[in-house]
């Protein structure tokens, strides 16, 4: 009975000791809460981390999600748009002026052919404006020559080859009667009727033609006076002219345009005088070649030959062509097939001796450059747009060649540092 209540006094002192130190830690905690609110510190702004990821993660820049393939093409496309728009609008332009265009390069394409003969009356001690005035009164009087001699030439023969034909028609009817192609003469009179049908339905537009080319006429005599009145400009005053266009020139780019601008006329006065020479070789044999296999009219068609040779490939092809239809209709189908020898052994001569040795490698294109020029010069501007293309190609690929290597020498002088100049000795 003794014991019992010592051990309960132990459990009841236990209990109040450790309820004694609950209240203790309580009003501990209570104390540093109160303290924490009212003097909160800069760690306790930062919330705390989430327990779990955001849904919703940041989405990247849009730019960077586009492959790099696609951001390059794109980049490359629109400056092409932007090129082809420039070159749109300055091809709208240059067909609203055409003339004003032709003729000029016909100007440059003259004054090129004739400048040398300037500089030498200059040499020879005329002035400037005697050598510009005899040098373009020749040239300008030889080739009214060249022009009248054709006309006459031809209005002299016509009658004379008219009837031969005629003749010539006959001959090649009954040549296709007795060939083995197994032409009927019926069948031949029918394309003679077609062909008689053909002309009475278009008279309507025959005549529409004829009256479009008094148009042309005239537009042509416009573009002749222009050309004359650029060709004595250019042969008198050429020198300020091309200082003046170095003004409009961007200051920066101007040392480069200035070297570009010699070579590309030296590049154009080759390319002339070379096609003039190689022009009257070909008009030379191949008219030798017609007049003693007695073709009709040789001497015009020589001069035809020459003026379309101005035209690189299609010229030689449509002159010796009319010069073999002509033997074919005159003088029958083995002169036609000698004349069609002669054309090709002297266009095989021109392309494979003269053009390389005498035009050299200051003009040289390739020929898929020339027939791609040449057929674009024919449809935007005509005869006259295959006339100029070969030359401004050749210009071109002679300004972006010098352009090119001028950027080279100039990035590499830059990126050379320059050596430090020598000390300059004083006297003492």
């Amino acid at each position: 009975m003794s014991r019992v209540p010592g051990w309960l006094g132990r459990l009841g002192a236990g209990l109040t000791a450790m309820s004694k130190r609950w209240s203790e830690r309580r009003a501990e905690a209570e104390r540093e809460h109160a303290k924490e609110r009212s003097e909160p510190s800069t760690a306790s702004q930062v919330p705390p981390p989430p327990d779990h990821p955001p849904l919703v993660q940041a989405r990247p820049d849009p730019a960077q999600a586009v492959p790099w393939g696609v951001r390059v093409a794109a980049e490359a496309g629109w400056r092409l748009l932007v090129l082809a728009g420039t070159v749109w609008v300055l091809m709208r332009v240059i067909s609203a002026v055409q003339l004003v265009v032709l003729a000029f390069v016909a100007s440059l394409l003259m004054t090129a052919l004739l400048q040398p003969t300037v500089a030498r009356l200059r040499r020879l001690g005329l002035p400037r404006g005697a050598a510009t005035a005899l040098a373009a009164v020749l040239g300008f009087v030889v080739m009214g020559l060249i022009g009248w001699f054709v006309t006459w030439q031809v209005m002299e023969n016509i009658d004379d080859l008219s009837d031969q034909v005629q003749d010539g028609i006959e001959e090649l009817r009954r040549w296709l009667l007795d060939s083995p192609f197994h032409v009927t003469d019926k069948q031949i009179n029918e394309i003679a009727k077609n062909l008689r049908e053909a002309v009475g339905a278009n008279t309507d537009q025959i005549t529409s033609a004829g009256l479009e080319g008094v148009t042309v006429v005239v537009e042509t005599l416009t573009g002749i006076l222009l050309a004359v009145f650029s060709t004595l400009f250019l042969l008198y005053d050429g020198r300020r002219i091309w200082e003046w266009c170095l003004k409009l020139v961007p200051a920066a780019a101007r040392p480069g345009v200035a070297g570009a601008g010699p070579r590309a006329w030296r590049t154009l006065t080759a390319y002339v005088r070379g096609t003039v020479v190689v022009a009257l070789i070909d008009a030379i044999f191949i008219g030798l070649g017609i007049y003693f296999l007695d073709v009709p009219m040789a001497v015009p068609l020589a001069v035809f030959i020459f003026l379309f040779a101005f035209i690189p490939l299609v010229g030689a092809v449509v002159s010796g062509a009319l010069a073999v239809v002509v033997a074919l209709v005159t003088q029958g189908v083995f002169t036609a097939v000698m004349t069609l020898a002669v054309v090709l052994a002297v266009q095989q001569i021109e392309g494979h001796i003269l053009q390389p040795f005498i035009l050299g490698r200051a003009v040289r294109v390739h020929p898929l450059a020339v027939v791609l020029s040449v057929t674009a010069g024919g449809m935007i501007a005509g005869i006259g747009g295959a006339v100029v293309a070969v030359p401004l190609v050749a210009v071109t690929n002679t300004v972006v060649g010098y352009l090119r290597s001028y950027a080279e020498e100039t990035a590499r002088a830059r990126a050379t540092p320059s050596e430090p100049a020598p000390p300059v000795e004083r006297g003492s």
